[in-house]
């Protein structure tokens, strides 16, 4: 095959991983706590020339290749829900969570309590404070959740706060290594233990929300599609120039 196909080839390909990445930040535009992924790219030379003539530079063709993806971890704004239960991260950390997979990371913060009183997230995880799951009791009311994470309430008819526990926040020596399992989730990968966050402060009653930009990925997404049409119809001429040639050579009297 020719190296111009080879390479529109190799763009196509890299663009259709792309616009997919896109296509999930723009999903998720209003999921609380998601961090959008951006795509990372590089020039991949190989050599496509293999006769004498060409020497140097002549024999490197220029190839497109996608090496992966990359969390964008940059904070997302906050928007206040009056709901106590309720927090938004400032900093770099992450909640615990403990899911039947085991235990798990996210910065969704739009949190609510199950039938046994337990802290768990919209999906059902339970919060982890530092000392396991945090566990309220039926007459408990007024919550109270410090910039540290300590969760107080009233209990009963008394005046006293009573500690319910304190939220674990956590972060990692490369939170860029973190794995991505939906629902919002990251699971540890190869970023390393977690490890506790002391710098890292809690809002009650916000939510952090996405941090994706939707007008940028649209924007984003017409000029990956644009640009996948102008390779497809480059590579077309291309056909067609190799079937005019393959015709008119044929027409040559011998």
């Amino acid at each position: 095959m020719e190296n111009a196909l080879l390479i529109g080839l190799s763009r196509q390909t890299v663009l259709e991983r792309q616009l997919n990445v896109v296509a999930n930040n723009i999903a998720n535009v209003n999921t609380t706590g998601y961090k959008a992924d951006q795509s990372l790219f590089e020039e991949h030379l190989n050599s496509g020339a293999h006769e004498d003539n060409f020497v140097g530079r002549d024999r490197r063709v220029s190839y497109v290749q996608d090496r992966g993806t990359y969390h964008d971890l940059s904070q997302g704004s906050t928007e206040q829900t009056n709901n106590p239960l309720d927090v938004a991260i400032d900093g770099a950390g992450f909640l615990a969570v403990q899911t039947a997979g085991g235990e798990r990371y996210t910065r969704d913060g739009n949190l609510q309590i199950n039938g046994q009183g337990q802290l768990v997230t919209t999906s059902g995880n339970a919060v982890l404070g530092t000392s396991g799951p945090i566990v309220f009791q039926p007459t408990d009311h007024d919550i109270s959740i410090s910039p540290d994470g300590t969760v107080t309430v009233l209990e009963g008819t008394t005046r006293t706060d009573s500690i319910r526990g304190k939220l674990r926040l956590a972060n990692f020596a490369d939170a860029q290594k973190l794995l991505k399992e939906g629902y919002n989730l990251y699971s540890a990968g190869e970023a390393g233990a977690a490890q506790a966050d002391a710098k890292s402060t809690i809002r009650q009653g916000y939510v952090e929300k996405s941090n994706v930009n939707a007008t940028s990925e649209m924007s984003r997404m017409v000029e990956v599609m644009r640009t996948y049409q102008q390779i497809a119809t480059l590579l077309q001429q291309q056909s067609d120039l190799h079937k005019s040639a393959i015709e008119k050579l044929a027409d040559v009297p011998a």
